[in-house]
């Protein structure tokens, strides 16, 4: 059961975005905005489970709102369909923060692959998944800050990247900033003119432990 649910967490939601994937709004030339939690609104995201129910909702933190996601032995995530041009917009913007690390465990293999908090970016390869690639931004327990691996169920087809670690506070948000395209052609020596979806997912279903995360707005820029 762990190598099959693993499987169908990374191609899964690649299908359903090649059978579904949508060409982006038409939004100021300088930002487009794909997740805007901060105004309460989860318009254009939807619920992929993979095994059991990651919580997610608007919640109230400090005075602002943000997408609370609340994982006990879960994995499940949300994803945003839309085609975003990496030549004129390629750098993703977003904030998150963590309630709690996930302990001792190895998050390069399939018994461990959990996380308190990712953010993850994908290219369709439409109906052909094993053409379509991905890059999992994590807040990673116990690998260390800018590890790069591939992922233990899908291989070369998804990297990840631990632009967090066990040496960051939780509790704390943190501002990241990724040049998407340039990340694109340094884990996986492709240029990527463009991405067809943006997720989420906080999931602990293969070490059965628990984590609550938040993640505020999340954005794309020119620089």
């Amino acid at each position: 059961m762990l190598v099959e649910s693993g499987y169908l967490r990374i191609f899964g939601l690649w299908l359903l975005i090649a059978a579904t994937s949508t060409i982006a709004d038409e939004q100021a030339p300088n930002k487009l905005v794909v997740g805007s939690f901060s105004t309460g609104s989860l318009a254009g995201w939807k619920s992929k489970e993979f095994t059991g129910q990651t919580q997610y909702q608007i919640a109230k933190l400090a005075g602002s709102q943000a997408l609370k996601a609340d994982s006990n032995a879960s994995a499940s995530g949300l994803f945003h369909e839309q085609r975003i041009d990496l030549q004129k917009t390629p750098v993703m913007n977003w904030r998150w923060r963590i309630e709690n690390h996930l302990g001792n465990i190895d998050e390069q293999t399939k018994a461990g692959d959990d996380f308190a908090a990712r953010v993850y970016v994908v290219v369709s390869g439409g109906l052909l998944s094993w053409n379509t690639k991905a890059i999992n931004y994590v807040w990673a327990s116990t690998s260390p800050k800018d590890k790069v691996w591939p992922n233990p169920f899908a291989g070369d087809h998804a990297m990840m990247l631990a632009v967090r670690s066990s040496s960051d506070k939780t509790g704390t948000w943190i501002t990241e900033k990724r040049n998407i395209r340039a990340d694109f052609k340094q884990l996986t020596g492709e240029d990527m003119p463009y991405i067809d979806a943006v997720a989420i997912m906080t999931d602990t279903d293969n070490a059965k432990g628990k984590a609550v995360a938040y993640y505020g707005d999340i954005y794309f820029t020119a620089e």
